[in-house]
């Protein structure tokens, strides 16, 4: 598409993102999904550097691992109470579930706008049921472990590519398995950055407490324990 078509069409900034990273369109309830999402994660707090090298299943950026791993256990038929326990078992985390100070009865209101929008606009939502099926299980252990935001976003952006009928089933296997929902992170991120960097005398936040003396080399990098560093940004739980 030229990108006078884009202008002469009035394409929003989700049927942008679509046709950079899928090049093709896709239907108006997914794009503008895309567009609630990088709305929904731009104000996460976190300087560039900090917030971008720690994308990953516990920091801040579990969207690629639940995603694989619930569409995973919903394929292979396994219940609710079995996807909790074989990780619980093997003392392993579960990707999108937990949170620091969000409870059952106190929930995420970026979950809930979530649910809402995929309930009124998506054609299926049964990966969420899902989702939320597992949920009852683990706050039935603890009342924190619910499904977080990235947990929430993940089963909706698989249900994206498998429900929009302009992926194979191929595709959207490999657009999991390439980072494609953590590049939300990276997007809506950068666009909180930017906004930070223009507030001249405004103290960043979440800033890595490294002295300024210390020469970030590739080998120093290496040697930071950047994930303790942040660690009120985990993800993900361990189910006792």
């Amino acid at each position: 598409m030229r990108i006078s078509d884009v202008f002469r069409e009035d394409i929003d900034l989700g049927e942008v993102a679509s046709l950079l990273w899928f090049k093709r369109r896709l239907p108006s309830w997914a794009t503008k999904f895309i567009q609630m999402m990088l709305m929904l994660t731009a104000n996460h707090a976190q300087l560039l550097v900090s917030g971008l090298l720690t994308i990953e299943s516990r920091f801040g950026g579990a969207l690629d691992e639940a995603g694989s791993i619930f569409s995973g256990a919903r394929d292979t038929g396994l219940t609710p109470r079995e996807f909790v326990d074989n990780p619980r078992k093997a003392n392993k985390l579960i990707s999108g579930i937990g949170h620091k100070i969000k409870l059952v009865n106190n929930s995420d209101p970026r979950v809930e706008l979530v649910k809402e929008y995929t309930r009124k606009n998506f054609p299926t939502h049964s990966l969420l049921d899902y989702a939320l099926a597992v949920e009852k299980v683990t706050t039935s252990k603890k009342d924190t472990f619910i499904l977080n935001v990235d947990g929430c976003i993940a089963v909706r952006f698989v249900g994206l590519l498998r429900n929009s009928s302009t992926f194979t089933p191929e595709e959207t296997d490999k657009y999991i398995k390439i980072g494609t929902l953590n590049g939300l992170f990276v997007l809506g991120r950068s666009i909180d950055s930017i906004g930070r960097h223009l507030k001249p005398g405004e103290a960043p936040c979440a800033a890595l407490p490294v002295p300024s003396s210390v020469p970030l080399t590739s080998r120093d990098i290496n040697a930071v324990d950047v994930p303790s560093l942040l660690s009120q940004s985990d993800n993900s739980s361990t189910i006792p």
